[in-house]
């Protein structure tokens, strides 16, 4: 239970980081970081609405996708600066 938070914890931290260069985010790792995190929350999320599920391959995708979303709808409400 516990290793398996840390895990999730750990690979929605990198998958951030992708996003970060991916949408070209300037806010540094550690705000990277924690938009991966919540990003790959919402992108599962997403994901569980319409009824797409896969592998690991695909919801690291599914992840990397809702962080780039995210991404893109801070800069929506915070203004280009995010």
């Amino acid at each position: 239970m516990i290793l398996s938070i840390i895990l999730t914890i750990l690979i929605g931290a990198f998958v951030g980081w992708l996003a970060g260069l991916v949408m070209k985010s300037s806010h540094g790792f550690w705000v990277n970081c924690l938009i991966g995190i919540v990003g790959s929350a919402l992108g599962r999320w997403l994901a569980n609405l319409i009824g797409l599920s896969g592998g690991a391959v695909v919801g690291f995708l599914i992840s990397l996708a809702g962080s780039c979303i995210l991404i893109l709808l801070l800069r929506v409400i915070l203004g280009k600066r995010f």
